[in-house]
């Protein structure tokens, strides 16, 4: 790991262990972190700094901007995460400025987060399958534990949707899903 790397991991963390919000006895924003990395190593290995930055922050002081504070409905949820996704880059991209990292390191990594060229960009497509990874290992259950089969439904199609091919018939191999599921995971 470069100096400069472990410089910004480490103040993702130090920003995520703020978190008041707790999982597994951690912040939860600091334990997602943590989740993305290691799914990153293990579906990436391979991935830059920058793929690592990306991947770390994700989730970077989420719980910052509440969903609450945002329109009820479908319209309102997709400005929060729109939000979202513009606060993880801003807070991240300063991160690197004082870490010493050149303007187009910050605006690649800037890009990921707001997922700008999904399917269209390696980094961006590897930053959401790995997103989609950690969803389906460790987010999953408890979100079907909540919700109708309709809406299940529904999330597990779009996930499968935002994947590449290869990592599709990935989660075929590694999940034990039910036909219908594993349906929208077929390439």
């Amino acid at each position: 790991m470069t100096p400069q790397l472990d410089t910004v991991l480490n103040a993702i963390d130090a920003a995520n262990a703020a978190d008041p919000r707790q999982d597994e006895g951690q912040p939860e924003a600091l334990l997602y972190g943590h989740r993305m990395s290691a799914e990153l190593d293990r579906l990436f290995p391979e991935a830059d700094d920058l793929l690592r930055i990306a991947a770390r922050g994700q989730h970077v002081e989420r719980w910052t901007l509440a969903r609450s504070e945002f329109p009820d409905g479908r319209t309102g949820y997709l400005t929060w995460r729109k939000a979202l996704a513009v606060h993880h880059a801003d807070i991240v991209t300063a991160m690197m400025q004082s870490a010493g990292y050149s303007d187009a390191d910050r605006d690649a990594v800037g890009g990921m987060l707001r997922k700008e060229g999904i399917k269209r960009d390696p980094q961006v497509q590897a930053l959401e399958d790995v997103i989609c990874f950690v969803f389906l290992k460790w987010y999953f259950a408890p979100f079907a534990a909540k919700h109708s089969p309709e809406k299940i439904q529904r999330i597990v199609e779009k996930t499968a949707r935002k994947m590449s091919a290869k990592e599709r018939a990935r989660v075929l191999d590694e999940f034990d899903l039910p036909e219908d599921l594993a349906n929208a995971f077929k390439v």
